[in-house]
Formats: structure tokens, C-alpha cells, sequence
């Protein structure tokens, strides 16, 4: 929808008066430009030179810039020769040309200033038009935006990481802190009014009074609401224009090249991109706080909170993996001063197991010596204690980043936020059956009904049913396939390849599940895509909620099925000698020797740790890549000289447009968040996990700074008052996890797992130094078995010789459910304790918002002396009685 062009003071924008300030030539007729450039710049070779993010004259800045692509046979057909020119091809070019005159010809009526510029490879023509917004129209847009604008400056600017403000106050020197140069003020704010123009600080700069990043959302919302054809059709925007390639790219320009002509340039000449590359996005920065306010600055407020979140997190986990990491410690030792694993290694032959498949032979259990001592790495108390922690753990991350949040977004002014009336997504208003009246601004737009929607939605989730169905046929294809390979390895005849038969079949199963995890994910990430493009969303906030749900939904049972098969199901449901449970006539799985945790944490190690080092190398390969491929298509064959090898002396907005798009958050978030899940849900498993991630999200901050800096185009601003959807989503994850710590992982899992509670349990019934506690632990084989094998053997259950539960396993299955119900009391108490003690708004920032409040309300108060001199005259002027 076209925006109005009286401002609520009832004055016009001075269009007539912005269009004679443009000196920068009519685009009354496109060819002419097009055309004249070029001629220009062939005949002069690179005749026009620009000061870095200036237009020509050296004074003008480049706030925006379009640009779109033409071969040479389009330029021989606008100069007449139309030979092989097709119908279809010739009305499409014609179509656009006509579009593109169109919309920039509206631009310069809304006062934007223009430069054009071309280049040219022998293959492939690219026209560059700088934009250029006037004072007025950044006026009358911050006014309409909304925008915040300073009004006095901060005294003692708060130090955002509070472990530097404690090695302050000791007097201790901090190692991760960095001297960071031109850091950023920071302001009491307040709207913008142009009739309180003198209230504000530097309004008397009118070059500067408004940031680059404000200048930048100012021109995208001119380029987003300006019409080029009929606007029922849906014919509005720059995005639209992309979608229909009129248009190849619209962005601001980087300030600068982030490399430095020299390591010893001084800091206060380096511009806001070389800051940030030196201070932020190299290697050896990995110990360094982010500066981030310098990253507000550059990049808008969306992308400086996701940094500042896995800051945040990435700071969180280092006393996670330092708590996990003794925990691990303490199993080390007690692997190698443990009296049921020395029964084991020395029984000799005392205990021979039954088969493990029909066709296997008997074994000793002092074979399983290895892999029973490896199980007491995470099989201990201290799993106990460990998944207490991670519980109590996740509630206060997400407590401490509430404040945290509301700290970052008051002193970047988002606090208040509230966005203008969303604007249909242009795929929505190219693809709508119809229009209707908006109800807040009355206008027609494009409109798709709400039954058909919803129709589609519930269609679609049919479909997020099926893929994972597919999911679980996936998972139990991996079942299968551990148990065939386990009974051909068996049969080997190999005495050390049967002796690791289960073990073999369990990591390479785990492998196996890995590569079906990834390739399902690119499946259905290209489905997801698919289905909410499908269900018509009116809005990108709408859609972009509609397909994280889509994708996290699936994701989750897709990464975390097999962990939690392994976790709660495998070896529940296997029955006992003679009387094995069947899965498609194959005996269902049982844990292996060294129990089921260990091979949990074996598949959580698998998955979490294989998946982000894929994730890494993808993301240092693939951006180089795509970077390298778009320069040898676009600008940079033939173009670099021996003189200037790394094209530096080409201009600005030509390098920018050799870099990649970019492409939003979501892929960054949804690695965190799954990796969230794994060490919240099924940490009791593995207690490195923390570790690992703690080393990955190191890595993590780097490669993501790089790319921002380095290989993406620099982004539109975009404000937000959080992480927005994957808030909620960490808060579900939280629940789960506490759920999954106190119910499954640290009573079921522990409990039924593991040999926690019935150590314990043997310790106080029995013997205290666990003498004999192998044996307690085995089952007799019913007589029938015996008979008929003409064999006596043992397996690890509690149970009679007839087959039935024997006592020993009810006491256990009572104590055990004591213990669920005194350990979820207990959990929950705490975690809802520290949620009352912690409050989501520290004090200090909620009296800087009621100081802003009342510095704001002065600032746009009317004229007081006025007031006061109408009153008594009006007083005055009443008729008496």
C-alpha cells in the first residue's frame, strides 16, 4: 500500500522542491540512462570515480543501492537490433524495463536523489542506482517510523558483562576484555518530532544526525511501500521486484573493505567494518567479549541480540562443562576402583551367559570386562547429582537472559518497540485470489480467506505426520539393521570381532542414523519451505513462525528419536530364555554389555558432535564457495588487473554486490537450539556434552562474525525486542528437560537403566562393600531352556527361575518410583523458587526507563509559558453572571 504524503502537521513533502535539489539527471526514459551510461563509460573506460559511500560529488551519500543484470543482447535490443529476439522473451524484458522505469521514476517523485552507474564483463552488463534520501524525507519518514533519536547523553555507561564489572570492582584485570575503539554512546531517547527538532542532541548536524542504520530502514521503507503498477495486483515494493528478478539486489553498502592497508593504522581512522573485523571476527579474538554495541550499530538490533544470546549461552555452558567435566573425572576413578567390575574381569569362566541370538553361542561375562568398566564412566552417583544441576541449570539460563534481554533492549532503545502495520509478503500479494478492504487503513490489498487457509494448514500438517512416520520407519529400519549385523558378526568365528559384535553393530548403526538424520533434514527443509509457501501467510513474521514451528517439530522427533529409543525403550520389551519378545520375527534389542547409558552417550556423541562438525566445515567451505562462484559469473572475470589483483580499486557498491545475500537467522538459531536440546534432555548420558558444545559455540561466534563481516552483503536493519519465536521454543526444551531429568533421565533412565539405585539398594540389604553383587544381578534360565539347550546359563534380570518377577525386583520398582516422586518435588521446588527470586527487569534499568520516560516527556511537552498565558485570558474573557 502506497503511504500517505501529509505529515500530521498538515504540511506536504516538498516533492517539487526535492526534485529540482536532485542534480543527478531525470528518469523520465530508462533506455536513455541505461544507454548513455554505458556509451559513457566505454568510450572514458572507468571515467567515473566515487569517494566511498558518496555519490560522485564527494558530498552526497549513498544510503541504498539497486542494481539488476542484462546481457548484451538486451542492450542490442533496446538500440534497435531485435533479430533474435523471441515473442515471450522480448514481452518479459519489456514488462520489466517498463516496471523498473516505473518504480524509480516514482522514487525521484518522493524526493529520493539517484546516480547510475554500469559495469561490464565481456558476459553480462550490471546497473548500480545509488540512492540518496534528503533531509526532508528522512524527517518525515522518522517521524512516521517512529524512530528514536537522542535527547541527552548517559552519564557512566553501564559495562554489560557482569563478570568485568566484579574484576573491576576487585581491581583485577580482565584477559577477556578488549579495548574496542569508537565505542558507542549511549542516550536517553526519545520518538522523533520534527516540530521538537531543537530538542534533540546534534540536530543541527544534518549529515549526521540520523545513523547509517537509520538512513538504511528509512530508504527500504520508501523501496518497500512505493507502487510501480496496479497495487490490487500486488504491485508494490522493491521485494516484489526482486521476486520477478526487475531487480537483482537492493542493499546498503558496507562502510568500507574490512582488510587495512596497514596493521599499524591508527584505530580512530578504521572504519565501522575494519573495527569489527579486527576486534570481533578474527581467530585469535575466541577469548575476547564481543563489542556488542559495536555490532547494534552496524548491524541493527535482530542481529546483535542472536550474537549477544550465544554470547550468553556460549558464557552459561562454561560452568556446565566444568561441573560435567569433574563428573566425568570422578567416573575415571571409579572405573578402576570398582568391586562388581573386578567380579566381573575375574570370574574366569563362573557366569556363562546365555546366547544372544538363536544361533550364538554361550559366552563368559568376564569378556564384557572392557566395556563394563567404560560403563561406570557415567554410571555413578555423580550422573545423579549432574542431572540435578543441568535441571536447575536450564531454569536460571533462561531466568538470567530475561534481564539480560531487557538490559540489551532498553539500552538499545527496542524496549517500547512497536512495529507499523505489517506489510503483505510479496509472494502473498503475488499469489492472493483476491483483494479487500485493510479495516486499519481502508485500502484494497491482496486477501486470501481464512477457511481456505486453514484448510491447507491442517493439510499440511497430514503431511508433517507422514514425513515423520517416515522418521520412525527410518528408526526402525536402524534397529534392524543393529541386530541383523550383530547376529553376522556373531557368526563371524573372529573370537575379537564376536567378543565387540553388539559394540560394532551399535556405532555403526549410530553412524548409519547420522546420515539418515541429514539427509531427511534437507528433505524436509525443502518441504517445510514448500508447504508454508502453500498455506498463503499474509505476513513474513507470520510465516517465519509457521516454518520454525514446522521445522523444530519435525527436527526434534528426527534428531532426538533414537537417543530417546535408546533412553526409554531398548531392552524394556526383550522378554527372557525361551520366552524372547520379537520385532518382524527378529529378537528385539537388548543394551549391551556395558548397559544402555553408555551406549546413549555414544549416540548423543555421535549425533551432537558429527553434526556440528559437519555444520562447521559447511560453513567455512560452502560461503567461500558461492563467493568465488558469483565473482566468476558477475563482475570479476577479466576485471582485475596486475596492479590490482584483489579488485580494491573497483568501487564500492560493485564489491558488495559480488558478496552473498543475505539469508536470515534461522539455520544459526535452529543449530543452537538443537544443540540446547541434547545437553538439557539427555545430559545424564553424557556428561562431556557441555564440554563439547562449549568448544563448538567458540568456533561458532567466529565463523558467524565472519561471514556477516567478511562474505554477506550488509543486511537491512531490523529492530526486535528478543529472539522472538526461539524463546518460546528454549522454554519448551527447559520443560522437557527438567520432565526428562526428573522423570526419565534421572529416575527412569538411572533408575532402570543403570545400576544407581539397585547399588544402592544391594548395599544396604546385603553387603555394603558390594561383595557379590554380580551375581545378585543375574537370572537363573527357566528349567524348559536348560532342557532343551542341554545348557546352563545366566542373564542380567531380576527374576525367578519359573521366568517371574521375583521380590527383589518390586522392592525395586517401589523404591524407584519413591525416588521419582521425592526427586520431581524436590527439582521442581527450586526451579520455581529461583524463578521467583529473580526478577526479568534488574532495578537499575527500570529507573533508567522512568528517568527516559520523564526526560522524553519534557522534551515533547508544548510550550509551557504559552499555556500559561492562554489560561488566564480565557479566564478572563468568560461572561459574568
Amino acid at each position: 500500500m502506497q503511504r500517505r504524503k501529509i505529515k500530521e502537521d498538515g504540511n506536504l513533502i516538498p516533492e517539487e522542491q526535492n526534485a529540482n535539489e536532485n542534480n543527478y539527471g531525470s528518469l523520465s526514459t530508462i533506455n536513455s540512462i541505461e544507454i548513455s551510461q554505458l556509451n559513457k563509460q566505454k568510450s572514458l573506460g572507468r571515467s567515473v570515480h566515487s569517494t566511498p559511500n558518496f555519490f560522485s560529488d564527494g558530498n552526497t551519500r549513498i544510503d541504498f543501492v539497486l542494481a539488476w543484470e542484462s546481457d548484451h543482447q538486451d542492450l542490442e535490443e533496446q538500440t534497435g537490433d531485435q533479430g533474435t529476439r523471441t515473442p515471450k522473451r522480448g514481452k518479459s524484458l519489456d514488462m520489466h524495463r517498463m516496471w523498473r522505469q516505473s518504480f524509480l521514476n516514482k522514487l525521484q517523485k518522493a524526493g529520493l536523489r539517484m546516480e547510475t552507474h554500469v559495469a561490464q564483463n565481456p558476459k553480462k552488463l550490471v546497473y548500480f542506482v545509488l540512492l540518496n534520501a534528503p533531509w526532508s524525507v528522512l524527517c518525515y519518514y522518522a517521524e512516521d517510523l517512529r524512530l528514536r533519536v537522542p535527547l541527552q547523553a548517559v552519564p557512566n555507561q553501564a559495562v554489560l558483562n557482569w563478570s568485568h564489572r566484579l574484576l573491576m570492582k576487585l581491581g583485577i584485570p580482565s584477559i577477556l576484555y578488549d579495548e574496542v575503539p569508537d565505542l558507542p554512546l549511549d542516550y536517553y531517547t526519545c520518538h522523533f518530532k520534527a516540530n521538537k527538532l531543537p530538542w534533540f542532541l546534534g540536530s543541527n548536524h544534518h549529515d549526521t544526525f540520523f545513523s547509517s542504520t537509520q538512513r538504511h530502514r528509512i530508504l527500504y521503507e520508501i523501496l518497500a511501500t512505493t507502487i510501480y503498477g496496479d497495487p490490487k495486483e500486488g504491485h508494490v515494493g522493491v521485494e516484489r521486484l526482486m521476486n520477478e528478478e526487475v531487480f537483482t539486489a537492493a542493499f546498503p553498502l558496507h562502510d568500507g573493505p574490512f582488510k587495512m592497508p596497514s596493521e599499524k593504522l591508527p584505530p580512530n581512522e578504521m572504519n565501522q567494518r575494519q573495527i569489527l573485523f579486527h576486534f570481533w571476527a578474527q581467530w585469535r579474538k575466541w577469548k575476547k567479549y564481543q563489542p556488542l554495541d559495536h555490532i547494534r550499530r552496524y548491524f541493527g538490533e535482530k542481529i546483535a541480540l542472536y550474537f549477544a544470546w550465544l554470547g550468553f549461552y556460549t558464557g552459561w555452558l562454561f560452568p556446565a562443562a566444568i561441573v560435567g567435566t569433574l563428573v566425568f573425572i570422578i567416573g575415571v576413578f571409579m572405573m578402576f576402583d570398582d568391586i562388581p567390575a573386578d567380579e566381573i574381569c575375574n570370574s574366569g569362566g563362573k557366569y556363562q551367559m546365555c546366547p544372544l541370538c538363536k544361533s550364538c553361542p554361550y559366552w563368559n561375562i568376564s569378556t564384557i570386562c572392557p566395556m563394563f568398566k567404560a560403563g561406570r564412566l557415567f554410571d555413578h552417583g555423580g550422573t545423579v547429582f549432574f542431572s540435578i544441576f543441568m535441571s536447575l541449570w536450564a531454569v536460571t539460563f533462561l531466568e538470567y537472559w530475561k534481564r539480560m534481554n531487557a538490559t540489551l533492549t532498553y539500552r538499545w532503545d527496542c524496549s517500547d518497540f512497536e512495529d507499523i502495520e505489517e506489510r503483505p509478503r510479496p509472494q502473498f500479494t503475488a499469489m492472493a485470489p483476491m483483494t479487500t478492504k485493510n479495516p486499519i487503513t481502508g485500502e484494497e490489498e491482496p486477501y486470501f480467506p481464512r477457511q481456505n487457509r486453514f484448510n491447507r494448514i491442517i493439510a499440511g500438517s497430514m503431511v508433517i505426520i507422514m514425513m515423520i512416520a517416515v522418521v520412525v520407519m527410518f528408526l526402525i529400519s536402524i534397529i534392524l539393521y543393529r541386530a541383523i549385523i550383530a547376529v553376522v558378526v556373531s557368526r563371524s568365528g573372529n573370537f575379537l570381532v564376536v567378543a565387540s559384535a553388539s559394540r560394532i553393530a551399535s556405532i555403526t548403526g549410530s553412524v548409519v542414523n547420522l546420515i539418515f538424520i541429514l539427509i531427511l533434514s534437507r528433505i524436509y527443509l525443502a518441504l517445510a519451505h514448500f508447504l508454508t509457501k502453500w498455506e498463503m501467510h499474509r505476513t513474513q513474521t507470520m510465516y517465519e513462525d509457521a516454518f520454525t514451528f514446522k521445522v523444530f517439530v519435525f527436527e526434534f522427533v528426527n534428531f532426538y528419536s533414537s537417543p530417546i529409543y535408546i533412553a526409554f525403550f531398548k531392552g524394556r520389551f526383550v522378554g527372557y530364555p525361551g520366552h524372547y519378545n520379537k520385532l518382524l520375527g527378529i529378537r528385539n534389542e537388548d543394551c549391551g554389555p556395558g548397559g544402555c547409558l553408555i551406549e546413549l552417550a555414544q549416540e548423543l556423541l555421535v549425533i551432537m558432535v558429527g553434526k556440528q562438525i559437519i555444520n562447521n566445515v559447511q560453513e567455512i567451505l560452502i560461503p567461500k564457495v558461492k563467493t568465488w562462484w558469483h565473482r566468476r559469473n558477475l563482475l570479476s572475470k577479466n576485471r582485475w588487473s596486475k596492479e590490482d589483483p584483489e579488485g580494491l580499486m573497483n568501487p564500492l557498491w560493485e564489491k558488495d554486490y559480488e558478496l552473498l545475500p543475505y539469508d536470515g537467522l534461522f539455520a544459526e538459531y535452529l543449530e543452537m537450539v538443537l544443540q540446547f536440546g541434547f545437553i538439557t534432555i539427555f545430559v545424564a548420558a553424557c556428561p562431556l556434552a557441555p564440554l563439547f558444545a562449549l568448544l563448538n559455540n567458540w568456533v561458532e561466534i567466529r565463523l558467524d562474525a565472519q561471514k556477516f563481516v567478511c562474505e554477506y552483503r550488509r543486511p537491512v536493519v531490523e529492530r526486535a525486542q528478543g529472539i522472538g519465536i526461539w524463546f518460546n521454543i528454549l522454554e519448551v526444551i527447559t520443560h522437557l528437560a527438567v520432565i526428562s531429568n526428573m522423570l526419565f533421565c534421572s529416575s527412569y533412565l538411572i533408575a532402570f537403566s543403570c545400576d544407581f539405585l539397585p547399588r544402592l539398594y544391594y548395599q544396604y540389604t546385603r553387603a555394603s562393600n558390594l561383595q557379590g553383587y554380580v551375581d545378585f544381578t543375574l537370572a537363573y534360565a527357566p528349567k524348559s531352556f536348560v532342557l532343551e539347550n542341554n545348557a546352563t546359563c545366566r542373564y542380567r534380570a531380576y527374576r525367578e527361575p519359573s521366568g517371574r518377577y521375583s521380590l527383589v525386583y518390586w522392592n525395586l520398582l517401589a523404591i524407584r518410583l519413591g525416588f521419582i516422586i521425592a526427586f520431581e518435588h524436590v527439582v521442581f521446588f527450586i526451579a520455581r523458587l529461583i524463578d521467583m527470586m529473580v526478577p526479568d527487569i534488574p532495578a537499575t534499568v527500570a529507573i533508567k526507563v522512568k528517568r527516559e520516560q520523564y526526560l522524553a516527556k519534557q522534551a515533547l511537552a508544548e510550550n509551557k509559558a504559552l499555556v500559561e498565558a492562554i489560561e488566564p485570558t480565557s479566564m478572563t474573557q468568560q461572561p459574568g453572571p
